[in-house]
């Protein structure tokens, strides 16, 4: 039945099959339900929707685009077009944070830049290829010019497989920018919680940092356990990004510092804007458009914040681990009809 109705709605209302998931509820709340909406800077969270709506080909939110860019009052267009709506799947909410790194490297190798960024082979471009400890200790990739560029540190390298996309500092003077390019096809699989079921540290005490002081301080027993992700990521070369603009997201876009988050799109359509309550030891409340995406990032209750570029966003996103609850913001019908209220 739930099947049904969700071809139904999707027919009848152009509903994307990432705005419908049949294992969700959808709350309808009121704005008043939103703590610290008033208080927001809804004109910063508009102009970074303009920046990705224009390629959501959904006649809905094109038409909501073209509404946008001739808003005078941000937080009355929020209002008068969309509802909140509350998405749960049963899981705990989970705010994470992500940055873009600054690497350090070379265009050739040598010296301390040993490390390769690697562009996507052919071979790996239809479907699950070797894991990573496969790809380390075959030499796969070894010899056919498929490096961007030389990295410093390994342990750099595995975080930007995380995170994505990244700046590169070049020993010339000069930088360039990568961006996704492809993986092998193999599931993400948490280093954090590894180290937490060997009994080396409690869940609460893990970060970005911890992880990487521990691979560094246990050469090659660090490596191993760098290789218990087995999903491993290429790259490609950014060249069209503004040095001053954050990096591209899932949409193809350049994200925002504290506007932009990564979501699951099985439950929250790209280009969404999404209400966060994020609490912590750095609580944030602040209306984000959902602009990219994540491997890690599953369920209708977990978003990843874009915290910026270099060291310092680094350090911050590294520390977040945080409950609180999202809210996003649908086209009016589309949020009457997937609460079941029309």
């Amino acid at each position: 039945m739930m099947r049904r109705l969700a071809a139904a709605l999707t027919l009848v209302l152009g509903l994307t099959p990432a705005a419908w998931s049949s294992d969700a509820t959808h709350t309808i709340l009121r704005w008043d339900d939103l703590n610290g909406w008033a208080e927001d800077d809804h004109g910063a969270a508009l102009d970074t929707f303009l920046n990705t709506c224009r390629d959501m080909r959904d006649p809905d939110w094109a038409a909501l685009c073209r509404a946008a860019k001739v808003q005078t009052n941000a937080r009355a267009f929020f209002e008068l077009f969309f509802r909140p709506v509350m998405i749960e799947d049963g899981k705990r909410t989970l705010f994470t944070g992500y940055f873009e790194p600054e690497l350090r490297g070379s265009r050739y190798r040598g010296g301390p830049y040993q490390y390769p960024l690697y562009r996507l082979p052919e071979e790996a471009k239809d479907g699950p290829w070797l894991s990573r400890a496969a790809i380390e200790a075959s030499g796969a990739l070894d010899g056919r010019g498929l490096e961007i560029a030389w990295i410093d540190d390994p342990v750099d390298v595995f975080f930007l497989q995380i995170q994505g996309s990244g700046r590169v500092k070049l020993d010339d003077g000069s930088a360039l920018r990568v961006g996704y390019g492809g993986k092998n096809g193999h599931e993400y699989r948490s280093i954090g919680q590894e180290l937490v079921r060997r009994g080396e540290y409690e869940a609460h005490q893990v970060s970005a940092q911890v992880i990487r002081n521990w691979v560094r301080r246990n050469g090659e027993e660090g490596r191993e356990l760098l290789q218990h992700n087995p999903s491993f990521v290429f790259f490609r070369e950014v060249s069209k990004v503004p040095w001053d603009k954050g990096p591209l997201g899932a949409m193809n876009r350049s994200i925002t510092q504290m506007r932009s988050i990564a979501v699951d799109p099985k439950y929250v359509t790209l280009g969404t804007p999404v209400w966060i309550e994020k609490g912590g030891r750095d609580p944030l409340k602040r209306l984000m458009i959902a602009q990219d995406t994540g491997s890690a990032i599953k369920g209708a209750q977990r978003a990843d914040i874009f915290y910026g570029t270099g060291t310092k966003a680094g350090l911050r996103a590294g520390r977040i681990k945080d409950g609180g609850r999202m809210i996003t913001l649908m086209p009016i019908q589309r949020a009457y009809a997937m609460a079941g209220q029309i």
